[in-house]
């Protein structure tokens, strides 16, 4: 039976209906896609402040507009028409080009995301989706990493000791989150079998991936925090060690494209992690023939996770302190990596037994709690190494670097400008003898 003419739009695949959409909607979409990164942009800055504000007990800002929300309106108005301030030293064609490479990728990105299923734009059938790679997964995570290298450029290219430090911390920060974060995406690649953005969240109509492969999503977490130098992890520009780290010496327009791209950065992260992990734009407990997850209504449960995930980067802004450079590394060498790297050991071992063992998800569950308990039963039955029992406190302190109990600081000797001045003084003070002169040797007053 020969398939009717509006039959057929419904029997294609996601990829098929994004090459089949005339110019005018691709077009459109794209315009779209570039300008929601700008626009959350412009209302996370002033969420956030007012957000943090509250947690402080302070208004935050409420002068311009209701309530406050045009401050940020305002500032992307004043910021381009302030000075432009270029240092002397600075190698002017990478400076004007880091600010770019920040911001263009990060704007990017966001085209692989798939926002909502099947809908009917003007009376064309499309999805909520610019384009459907076979390698969406990749590209997302080039963009959002290349981004990076613009803080990288411009710590470099400022010809100044802090952004230059700030460039060298973002350095080594995008190979050790970059690598953590791409080793967290491996565990869905696996489950899925596929990197299509779009193929990822239809897989999760089974389950959505948060729970099924927790660690994987925890890490994933931890490690979109570093990616995008955010509070606790902002070490490129820690503004009490680096007065603002890599972007120290921008102002006006390029450091505006900086403030962007970072925000940006986040919209991006979240909404990757919404797509990964918790089901995209699928509303939780019903299935895809839901009428919950027809039309525009999954827009909405979209939006929901992304500002769900975008309070977290503001809530831990609020509440924790910045890490130490060697805690920051330490934790995505010797924590993030290993522990994702055995973790992607225990997902293709259970998913190799499931397929060729003949064993049930319970049956696997149970043999994983049995080795986890031995396993901690052998750690709680190994004797502690027992410490010398000794009353004497060390002299150097344990270890660290604290000066001994009876260190004495000897006075430094003066030299220079500054003796001649002890000298003088020394002179001014002296008492004046009584009786000395001609008159007290001849006894005549």
């Amino acid at each position: 039976m020969t398939p009717l003419v509006a039959q057929v739009p419904e029997q294609m695949t996601r990829a098929e209906l994004l090459a089949d959409d005339p110019w005018w909607l691709i077009l459109l979409k794209t315009v779209v896609v570039l300008l929601i990164g700008p626009l959350l942009t412009i209302f996370l800055i002033v969420w956030e402040r007012k957000a943090i504000g509250r947690m402080q007990n302070r208004p935050g800002p409420n002068r311009v507009g209701p309530g406050g929300y045009f401050q940020s309106l305002a500032d992307a108005i004043k910021l381009p028409f302030k000075e432009q301030i270029i240092p002397d030293g600075a190698d002017r064609k990478v400076y004007f080009l880091a600010p770019v490479l920040s911001a263009v990728p990060a704007l990017i990105a966001l085209a692989a995301i798939p926002f909502g299923p099947r809908v009917s734009i003007f009376g064309e059938q499309t999805v909520l989706q610019l384009v459907d790679l076979p390698v969406g997964v990749l590209v997302i995570l080039a963009c959002s990493s290349v981004g990076v290298y613009g803080i990288v450029l411009a710590g470099w290219s400022s010809g100044s000791p802090y952004p230059l430090l700030g460039g060298l911390r973002s350095a080594a920060q995008v190979i050790s989150y970059e690598i953590a974060m791409g080793l967290s995406i491996v565990g869905v690649v696996l489950y899925s079998q596929s990197m299509a953005t779009g193929a990822i969240v239809d897989a999760q109509a089974r389950g959505w991936y948060f729970y099924l492969l927790l660690p994987s999503f925890v890490i994933y977490l931890i490690s979109m925090v570093g990616e995008t130098n955010r509070a606790p992890f902002d070490l490129p520009e820690a503004e009490s060690e680096l007065v603002g780290g890599f972007h120290t010496e921008y102002s006006s327009m390029k450091f505006a494209m900086f403030f962007l791209a970072e925000y940006v950065n986040m919209v991006i992260v979240s909404a990757f992690a919404t797509t990964l992990f918790l089901g995209g734009w699928m509303f939780p407990f019903v299935g895809l023939d839901s009428p919950l997850n027809q039309g525009w209504l999954p827009l909405i449960w979209f939006a929901v996770k992304l500002f769900a995930l975008l309070f977290g980067f503001i809530w831990l802004r609020g509440t924790l302190p910045r890490f130490r450079y060697d805690q920051f590394m330490k934790l995505g060498w010797k924590v993030l990596v290993p522990a994702n790297l055995v973790w992607i050991v225990i997902i293709s071992s259970i998913r190799a037994i499931r397929n060729n063992g003949g064993l049930t998800t319970g049956q696997i569950l149970i043999g994983g709690a049995v080795v986890v308990v031995v396993a901690v039963a052998i750690a709680l039955l190994v004797p502690e190494k027992k410490q010398a029992d000794s009353d004497s406190v060390p002299v150097t302190g344990g270890g660290f670097p604290l000066p001994p109990l009876d260190l004495r600081v000897p006075e430094v000797p003066e030299r220079g400008a500054g003796k001649r001045r002890r000298r003088v003084a020394g002179r001014t003070s002296e008492p004046a003898q009584v009786g000395a002169g001609k008159e007290g040797s001849d006894g005549t007053v």
